[in-house]
């Protein structure tokens, strides 16, 4: 095919007019509000800058550790805008140095608030309804790693704290969306990041009631609990404690922060507002609807991870890591009443709920632990969906140690690795049936049994062992007479 090709000069190209049916940008026009943006106008907002290099409370914006309506919020945001949050781990005083976390109980850092208006300028109002988009999230750059620890059993321990009463450690390194710890070798997989905690500030109201049933809790709980006998972490609850409160804006030793220290909340578990959740599904295109309690919301967040397994069981047993959160908030009016129901005793009494975002890793194949309402010295239980699920994961622990390693190397990995934890049966009296599921795709061997042999002692030693000390308190230790060394 002969193509016949045209030149034109300078002064031709000039000349040239549109012609009819071809767009002109020239004679484009369209109003302010339909009008594209520049694109210097899209990105997200930065409204909570970090600096990885500074201590916590040398950061440009106040920090806080505690929930109170009066806690002033540090920036503002508008409904329909992406706004950036910027974070350091969850205490900002974990190093990858050969360190273990220090004995003290570190308090769980926030990041906010953030005060939500609508387009007309109109704050989020009591008995609202909070929509958070995660738009993007991710490790800050040049701080691309994590840490996955437990406490000391005299500092609050975890999930299974009287079999595993040392404080322990690993440091994870990222590879794009890949984690491996040189601490518990032989194991790579993608992460699934997400907040741990996304909250809106209490009211007075709901804070009294908060300090009031946990207070009960603490005082009485070891006696009248029977779980208690089996679950060994304390305090049973965190009570408001002037040591370590960190208030945001408001100035340490003055009269109003001696005022809120006493009452302010603890930001360890979750509650009505959100908060210290640790669902880790809440990643990339997820939407949370938080109730709003105050005017503006007072939005916070942070306790990043680069991953974890259902229940975080080793306590501070995410992935740990600094990072960013890219959000977009909507306001639905009254939406409390709409699509919130109370449960207990006053309207308060309601729980946020939550989309899945379409972005997750993908496994095909799992090995899959059962426990049921049965504890380590044999004596059943009611029902009990707790217990069973320690059994399961203590099932995982001594099967994991078949192939090399360590019962702290595995501890450690099943708070953190991709894995799936269920409630499978809860009606079937006395077991309730728990089940812990491990992707096999995470390791470099095959874990599944055999037909041929069971593997004797470790094939692989997986060393070196994660960091632990020796545990000199007085609590009582509990082992399975039965299982593995």
């Amino acid at each position: 095919m002969a193509v016949k090709l045209q030149s034109y000069d300078e002064s031709s190209i000039s000349s040239l007019q549109p012609q009819q049916g071809i767009f002109n940008p020239s004679s484009y026009h369209c109003s302010s509000s339909t009008r594209p943006k520049m694109a210097s106008s899209y990105g997200a907002r930065l409204v909570v800058p970090i600096d990885v290099k500074k201590k916590p409370r040398e950061q440009k914006l106040p920090l806080h550790n505690r929930w109170h309506p009066d806690i002033p919020p540090v920036a503002e945001a508008t409904v329909g805008e992406v706004f950036r949050v910027e974070m350091v781990d969850f205490s900002g005083e974990v190093s990858q140095r050969n360190t273990l976390p220090r004995t003290s109980r570190m308090p769980i850092l926030q990041f906010g608030p953030i005060r939500i208006s609508d387009k007309d300028g109109i704050p989020a109002q009591p008995g609202d309804l909070l929509v958070v988009e995660i738009c993007n999230l991710g490790p800050l750059p040049g701080d691309e790693w994590g840490f996955t620890a437990t406490f000391d059993r005299e500092n609050g321990g975890g999930f299974l704290t009287d079999h595993f009463p040392c404080a322990t450690k690993a440091i994870w390194y990222f590879e794009g969306i890949y984690a491996y710890s040189p601490q518990i070798p032989g194991v790579r997989f993608p992460g699934l990041t997400h907040p741990g905690i996304v909250g809106t500030a209490p009211s007075t109201e709901l804070l009294n009631i908060w300090n009031k049933r946990e207070r009960e809790l603490e005082e009485n709980g070891v006696k009248s609990l029977k779980l208690c006998e089996v679950v060994h972490q304390r305090p049973l609850a965190s009570l408001p404690s002037t040591k370590g409160c960190v208030l945001g804006g408001i100035k340490e030793g003055t009269p109003e922060w001696e005022k809120i220290a006493v009452e302010a909340a603890r930001t360890i578990p979750g509650r009505e507002n959100g908060g210290n959740c640790d669902i880790k599904n809440l990643s990339r295109g997820s939407k949370v609807y938080l109730p709003v309690f105050i005017e503006g919301a007072n939005l916070s967040t942070g306790d990043m991870h680069f991953s974890q397994g259902d229940g975080e069981i080793a306590f501070c047993g995410a992935i740990e890591m600094s990072g960013f959160l890219e959000l977009k908030c909507e306001i639905i009016r009254d939406g409390m009443k709409e699509y919130l129901t109370p449960m207990g005793p006053t309207p308060l009494h309601v729980n946020p709920i939550f989309e899945i975002g379409p972005v997750e890793p993908r496994f095909s194949e799992w090995l899959v632990f059962e426990g049921i309402s049965v504890d380590e010295s044999g004596k059943q239980h009611y029902l009990d969906a707790t217990v069973a699920y320690k059994r399961a994961v203590l099932n995982a622990i001594d099967y994991l140690s078949k192939f090399g390693y360590s019962k702290e190397q595995s501890y450690l990995l099943l708070s953190c690795c991709p894995c799936e934890g269920r409630i499978s049966g809860i009606v079937d009296a006395p077991n309730a049936v728990a089940t812990l599921a491990i992707p096999t795709a995470i390791f470099d061997q095959d874990i599944r049994p055999k037909t041929n042999k069971v593997p004797v002692g470790p094939r692989i030693v997986r060393t070196p062992d994660v960091l632990k000390c020796t545990y000199d308190g007085n609590l009582p230790t509990t082992r399975n007479p039965s299982s593995a060394t």
